[in-house]
């Protein structure tokens, strides 16, 4: 099993929006793409959020050509969506990761 993590750090005043949104538009377009099985999203505890809050939402494969996949026809037009949407009032950050338990 394989996790496309992406930790997001939200500016306080978008953080509600942004929870409808991730959850009714962007974690389902991802999911439709095919390439990931499931998504679960996780806050980050014992950060400062002072400014906003700190989630990751992890995104499950069963194999790396999924991910690969992902990259190469589908990221770049989500994250512009994404930008597109929120502008400059978050920060991201994505690592590819595998289940090793």
């Amino acid at each position: 099993m394989y996790i496309y993590n992406v930790t997001i750090k939200l500016k306080e005043f978008i953080h509600t929006d942004w929870m409808i949104w991730l959850k009714e538009e962007h974690i389902p377009d991802v999911l439709n793409t095919g390439c990931f099985s499931d998504a679960q999203v996780l806050r980050l505890l014992e950060v400062d959020d002072s400014e906003g809050p700190t989630y990751a939402i992890q995104y499950k494969t069963d194999k790396i050509s999924n991910y690969q996949l992902y990259l190469e026809n589908f990221a770049a037009a989500l994250r512009e969506k994404s930008y597109t949407k929120w502008g400059d009032q978050f920060i991201a950050f994505r690592s590819f990761m595998e289940v090793v338990n």
